[in-house]
């Protein structure tokens, strides 16, 4: 129970500062202390419903979060999430393994291309943003991450948003993917409720700090941190892969 209320602390800091839903680095963290990959991926799935709504309340409180824009791709998203349960019941633990390797190498070299700040937001329909939404849900709620590690760069490298307004947008995605996410492996039996719980309820703390903290620092030590984050995942899992 110790370990798992830290656990969601720390993991409610990285969720609040980078905008993500913290299955990014929850679901290597739990196969660490021997859970099975459904499992952890169930669990996953729950902290991120109670950081994204909390980390998207404090967000909205500060202004930096983009309703219009945001709330098209999150419906994509949710609808997309809904399938996530089927999808994974339906591929083996070291698949799922290698997906979420993808996911995570992405997200690492999409940080070594700069993106020009301060470029005019590109204006796209609703159908494209729905479109990228309902794509992201079902992807990533199979192998327990939020789709706020794609969804930032390309909000930040295709449609110019800013990255700190890109990270808002980013952990309120979570919102719609998480709980759709949620219900599709609760009925099909891939979470562990108490675990999930605790470390949930924990996390609220960590994406206080972590959404105070995000605000605090500029953009390039902020990207730094993100480049050191993934490279620890990706090290991680390319060792429990491959080794």
């Amino acid at each position: 129970m110790i370990e798992l209320i830290f656990l969601g602390v720390g993991v409610g800091i990285v969720s609040g500062f980078f905008g993500i839903g913290g299955g990014t680095i929850l679901v290597p963290l739990l196969l660490l202390l021997g859970y099975e990959t459904k499992t952890a991926i169930g669990i996953a799935v729950v902290q991120m419903v109670f950081s994204s709504v909390f980390g998207s309340y404090l967000n909205n409180k500060k202004g930096t979060l983009d309703f219009a824009m945001i709330s098209t791709i999150g419906i994509g998203g949710f609808i997309g999430a809904l399938l996530s349960g089927n999808i994974v019941s339906s591929f083996s633990d070291s698949t799922l393994e290698m997906v979420f390797l993808a996911f995570a190498v992405f997200a690492l070299l999409r940080l070594f291309f700069r993106t020009k700040e301060h470029r005019p937001q590109k204006e796209v329909s609703k159908a494209a943003l729905f479109t990228i939404g309902f794509l992201l849900g079902a992807l990533s709620m199979t192998i327990g991450v939020g789709g706020s590690i794609v969804l930032v760069p390309i909000l930040v490298g295709f449609l110019h948003v800013p990255l700190k307004k890109a990270i808002s947008a980013g952990l309120f995605f979570v919102v719609f993917s998480s709980i759709a996410g949620f219900i599709s492996h609760a009925r099909l039996g891939h979470i562990d409720f108490e675990s999930g719980a605790t470390i949930g309820l924990a996390s609220l703390i960590g994406v206080y700090i972590g959404i105070h903290l995000k605000d605090k620092v500029d953009t390039v030590l902020q990207r730094r941190l993100l480049v050191s984050f993934y490279f620890l995942v990706v090290t991680y899992l390319v060792q429990r892969i491959f080794i």
